[in-house]
Protein backbone atom coordinates (compact mmCIF):
# COMPACT_ATOMS: atom_id res chain seq x y z
CA UNK A 1 0.00 0.00 0.00
CA UNK A 2 3.18 2.31 0.68
CA UNK A 3 4.22 1.55 -2.80
CA UNK A 4 3.01 4.60 -5.25
CA UNK A 5 0.76 3.36 -8.13
CA UNK A 6 -0.18 6.01 -11.48
CA UNK A 7 0.76 6.95 -14.60
CA UNK A 8 3.29 9.24 -13.37
CA UNK A 9 7.18 7.88 -12.26
CA UNK A 10 7.20 6.40 -8.37
CA UNK A 11 9.53 9.51 -7.52
CA UNK A 12 7.55 12.00 -8.38
CA UNK A 13 4.55 10.88 -5.64
CA UNK A 14 7.54 10.51 -3.20
CA UNK A 15 8.04 14.08 -3.50
CA UNK A 16 4.03 14.77 -2.80
CA UNK A 17 4.21 12.67 -0.21
CA UNK A 18 7.46 14.42 1.89
CA UNK A 19 5.98 17.78 0.92
CA UNK A 20 2.53 16.66 2.64
CA UNK A 21 3.97 15.48 5.50
CA UNK A 22 6.16 19.05 6.31
CA UNK A 23 3.33 20.76 6.28
CA UNK A 24 1.27 19.22 8.17
CA UNK A 25 4.39 19.22 11.04
CA UNK A 26 4.07 23.19 10.31
CA UNK A 27 0.72 23.46 10.92
CA UNK A 28 0.61 21.14 14.11
CA UNK A 29 4.04 23.84 15.62
CA UNK A 30 1.55 26.30 14.73
CA UNK A 31 -1.78 25.39 16.26
CA UNK A 32 0.34 24.16 19.52
CA UNK A 33 2.24 27.79 19.96
CA UNK A 34 -1.37 29.43 19.16
CA UNK A 35 -2.38 27.34 22.22
CA UNK A 36 0.27 27.77 24.13
CA UNK A 37 0.39 31.40 23.80
CA UNK A 38 -3.55 32.00 24.27
CA UNK A 39 -3.65 29.91 27.47
CA UNK A 40 -0.53 31.85 29.13
CA UNK A 41 1.52 28.46 29.18
CA UNK A 42 4.73 30.77 29.36
CA UNK A 43 6.08 31.85 32.39
CA UNK A 44 5.74 35.23 33.24
CA UNK A 45 8.77 37.69 33.36
CA UNK A 46 9.30 38.87 36.45
CA UNK A 47 10.47 43.02 36.41
CA UNK A 48 13.17 44.03 38.89
CA UNK A 49 11.91 45.32 41.89
CA UNK A 50 12.49 49.30 41.56
CA UNK A 51 15.30 50.55 44.36
CA UNK A 52 13.36 53.62 46.88
CA UNK A 53 16.57 55.00 47.88
CA UNK A 54 17.64 57.99 46.18
CA UNK A 55 21.16 58.73 45.76
CA UNK A 56 21.87 62.99 46.40
CA UNK A 57 25.21 64.69 45.87
CA UNK A 58 26.11 67.41 48.78
CA UNK A 59 28.45 70.19 47.09
CA UNK A 60 30.34 71.74 49.56
CA UNK A 61 30.65 75.23 49.46
CA UNK A 62 33.68 77.61 50.32
CA UNK A 63 32.44 81.03 50.52
CA UNK A 64 34.60 83.78 49.43
CA UNK A 65 36.91 86.55 51.57
CA UNK A 66 35.25 89.25 49.28
CA UNK A 67 33.53 91.92 50.94
CA UNK A 68 33.86 89.75 53.91
CA UNK A 69 33.15 91.82 57.68
CA UNK A 70 34.81 90.61 60.44
CA UNK A 71 33.75 91.64 63.73
CA UNK A 72 35.96 92.88 66.45
CA UNK A 73 35.14 92.15 70.49
CA UNK A 74 36.39 92.67 73.93
CA UNK A 75 37.37 89.47 75.51
CA UNK A 76 37.58 89.13 79.56
CA UNK A 77 41.45 88.10 80.70
CA UNK A 78 41.86 85.89 82.99
CA UNK A 79 43.30 88.58 85.51
CA UNK A 80 40.03 90.71 85.16
CA UNK A 81 41.22 93.36 82.90
CA UNK A 82 40.16 93.73 79.16
CA UNK A 83 41.94 93.24 75.91
CA UNK A 84 40.91 94.46 73.09
CA UNK A 85 40.15 91.70 69.96
CA UNK A 86 40.68 92.23 66.33
CA UNK A 87 38.75 90.63 63.28
CA UNK A 88 39.95 88.85 60.19
CA UNK A 89 38.74 89.43 56.73
CA UNK A 90 40.61 86.29 55.65
CA UNK A 91 37.55 83.55 56.01
CA UNK A 92 40.35 80.55 55.21
CA UNK A 93 42.26 81.67 58.43
CA UNK A 94 39.63 79.97 60.53
CA UNK A 95 39.18 75.94 60.98
CA UNK A 96 36.83 73.81 62.49
CA UNK A 97 37.76 71.16 65.22
CA UNK A 98 36.30 68.53 66.41
CA UNK A 99 32.83 69.36 64.59
CA UNK A 100 33.33 68.67 60.94
CA UNK A 101 30.52 70.22 58.79
CA UNK A 102 30.30 68.77 55.09
CA UNK A 103 31.31 72.57 53.83
CA UNK A 104 28.41 74.03 55.21
CA UNK A 105 25.97 72.73 52.57
CA UNK A 106 23.16 70.28 53.49
CA UNK A 107 21.66 68.26 50.69
CA UNK A 108 18.24 68.97 49.18
CA UNK A 109 16.70 65.46 49.66
CA UNK A 110 16.86 63.53 52.60
CA UNK A 111 15.89 59.66 52.56
CA UNK A 112 13.45 59.39 55.41
CA UNK A 113 14.88 56.40 56.52
CA UNK A 114 18.69 57.69 57.00
CA UNK A 115 19.46 58.68 61.21
CA UNK A 116 19.23 62.13 61.88
CA UNK A 117 21.73 64.44 63.56
CA UNK A 118 20.10 66.29 66.26
CA UNK A 119 20.18 70.12 66.05
CA UNK A 120 21.70 71.62 69.32
CA UNK A 121 19.20 72.46 71.76
CA UNK A 122 20.79 75.42 72.67
CA UNK A 123 20.51 76.69 69.02
CA UNK A 124 17.39 78.45 67.90
CA UNK A 125 15.86 78.63 64.49
CA UNK A 126 17.28 80.76 62.64
CA UNK A 127 20.25 81.50 64.21
CA UNK A 128 24.15 79.56 63.42
CA UNK A 129 24.09 76.07 64.12
CA UNK A 130 27.63 74.40 64.94
CA UNK A 131 27.59 73.10 61.73
CA UNK A 132 27.63 76.56 60.10
CA UNK A 133 30.59 77.62 62.21
CA UNK A 134 34.18 77.24 62.48
CA UNK A 135 36.53 77.61 65.19
CA UNK A 136 40.29 78.30 65.67
CA UNK A 137 42.53 79.14 68.46
CA UNK A 138 46.08 80.60 68.03
CA UNK A 139 48.91 81.83 70.39
CA UNK A 140 50.43 85.50 70.15
CA UNK A 141 53.72 83.47 70.69
CA UNK A 142 55.29 80.24 70.66
CA UNK A 143 57.17 80.19 73.36
CA UNK A 144 56.41 82.34 76.60
CA UNK A 145 58.77 82.33 79.62
CA UNK A 146 56.73 81.33 83.27
CA UNK A 147 55.79 84.45 84.74
CA UNK A 148 54.63 85.91 81.21
CA UNK A 149 50.71 86.51 80.46
CA UNK A 150 49.75 84.37 77.40
CA UNK A 151 47.77 85.96 74.88
CA UNK A 152 44.72 83.98 72.97
CA UNK A 153 42.99 84.76 69.95
CA UNK A 154 39.91 83.11 69.35
CA UNK A 155 38.07 83.23 65.66
CA UNK A 156 34.62 82.21 65.04
CA UNK A 157 33.95 82.50 61.19
CA UNK A 158 30.01 81.55 59.41
CA UNK A 159 30.99 78.65 56.86
CA UNK A 160 28.04 78.52 56.20
CA UNK A 161 26.10 79.81 53.09
CA UNK A 162 23.69 81.90 54.47
CA UNK A 163 23.42 84.76 57.17
CA UNK A 164 22.81 83.92 60.59
CA UNK A 165 22.92 84.92 64.12
CA UNK A 166 24.55 83.46 66.62
CA UNK A 167 25.19 84.60 70.97
CA UNK A 168 28.93 84.90 70.77
CA UNK A 169 29.32 86.55 74.60
CA UNK A 170 32.15 85.73 76.09
CA UNK A 171 30.81 83.34 78.76
CA UNK A 172 29.85 81.23 75.78
CA UNK A 173 33.31 81.28 74.35
CA UNK A 174 35.86 78.86 76.38
CA UNK A 175 39.70 78.81 75.93
CA UNK A 176 41.39 75.99 77.78
CA UNK A 177 44.02 75.43 78.06
CA UNK A 178 45.62 71.72 78.41
CA UNK A 179 49.01 69.90 78.74
CA UNK A 180 50.51 68.53 75.46
CA UNK A 181 49.45 65.18 75.35
CA UNK A 182 45.46 66.54 76.26
CA UNK A 183 45.59 64.75 79.49
CA UNK A 184 45.69 67.09 82.03
CA UNK A 185 43.41 70.21 82.19
CA UNK A 186 45.42 72.92 83.14
CA UNK A 187 43.43 76.22 83.02
CA UNK A 188 40.09 77.83 81.19
CA UNK A 189 38.90 81.37 80.69
CA UNK A 190 35.46 80.83 82.26
CA UNK A 191 36.99 78.74 85.80
CA UNK A 192 37.37 82.02 88.19
CA UNK A 193 35.39 85.06 85.51
CA UNK A 194 32.47 83.52 84.38
CA UNK A 195 30.05 86.08 82.51
CA UNK A 196 27.11 85.93 81.15
CA UNK A 197 26.69 88.94 79.31
CA UNK A 198 25.19 88.06 75.69
CA UNK A 199 26.39 89.57 72.57
CA UNK A 200 24.56 88.63 69.54
CA UNK A 201 26.38 88.69 66.44
CA UNK A 202 24.87 88.99 62.78
CA UNK A 203 27.17 87.04 60.71
CA UNK A 204 27.15 86.45 56.80
CA UNK A 205 28.66 83.70 54.94
CA UNK A 206 32.10 84.37 55.18
CA UNK A 207 32.20 87.06 57.88
CA UNK A 208 34.25 86.51 61.06
CA UNK A 209 34.09 87.60 65.14
CA UNK A 210 37.43 88.02 66.95
CA UNK A 211 38.09 87.99 70.55
CA UNK A 212 41.25 87.94 72.70
CA UNK A 213 41.73 86.23 75.91
CA UNK A 214 44.83 87.04 78.07
CA UNK A 215 45.90 84.45 80.73
CA UNK A 216 48.30 84.31 83.64
CA UNK A 217 50.04 81.99 83.44
CA UNK A 218 48.52 80.05 86.62
CA UNK A 219 46.24 76.93 86.82
CA UNK A 220 42.62 76.80 88.04
CA UNK A 221 39.61 74.63 88.00
CA UNK A 222 35.70 75.31 87.86
CA UNK A 223 34.59 77.36 89.84
CA UNK A 224 38.25 78.39 90.97
CA UNK A 225 37.66 76.29 94.00
CA UNK A 226 41.33 75.44 94.74
CA UNK A 227 44.14 77.78 94.68
CA UNK A 228 46.00 78.94 91.73
CA UNK A 229 49.35 77.77 91.22
CA UNK A 230 52.31 79.03 88.72
CA UNK A 231 52.58 76.49 85.63
CA UNK A 232 55.41 74.84 85.25
CA UNK A 233 58.05 74.79 82.10
CA UNK A 234 56.86 72.65 79.24
CA UNK A 235 54.73 71.91 76.23
CA UNK A 236 51.07 72.81 76.50
CA UNK A 237 47.83 73.51 73.90
CA UNK A 238 45.52 75.93 73.62
CA UNK A 239 41.55 75.02 72.36
CA UNK A 240 38.88 77.35 71.70
CA UNK A 241 35.32 76.22 72.36
CA UNK A 242 32.04 77.53 71.24
CA UNK A 243 28.77 75.30 72.69
CA UNK A 244 29.63 72.28 71.02
CA UNK A 245 32.24 72.94 68.32
CA UNK A 246 35.85 73.02 69.46
CA UNK A 247 39.10 73.92 67.79
CA UNK A 248 41.64 71.47 66.76
CA UNK A 249 44.72 71.82 69.66
CA UNK A 250 47.63 74.88 69.22
CA UNK A 251 50.77 73.80 70.35
CA UNK A 252 53.12 76.73 72.87
CA UNK A 253 55.56 76.25 75.21
CA UNK A 254 56.53 77.77 78.32
CA UNK A 255 59.92 78.07 79.38
CA UNK A 256 62.22 78.72 82.37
Amino acid sequence: MFEPNGPLPPEIYWRRRVLAIVVAVVVLALVIWAVLAFTGGDDPETEPAASGTTMSETTATTPDGSGVEAGAETGSDDSGSDTAGSGSSNSSNASSGSSTPSGGAESDEADPDAPTTPVSASTAPGQCSDQSLAVRVTAGEPNYQVGAEPEFTIVITNIGTSSCERDLGAGLQQVLVYTLDGNQRVWANTDCFPDSTADVRSLRPGDQAAFSVRWSGTTSEPGCATPREPVQPGAYTVVGQLGGLRSTPEPFNMTA
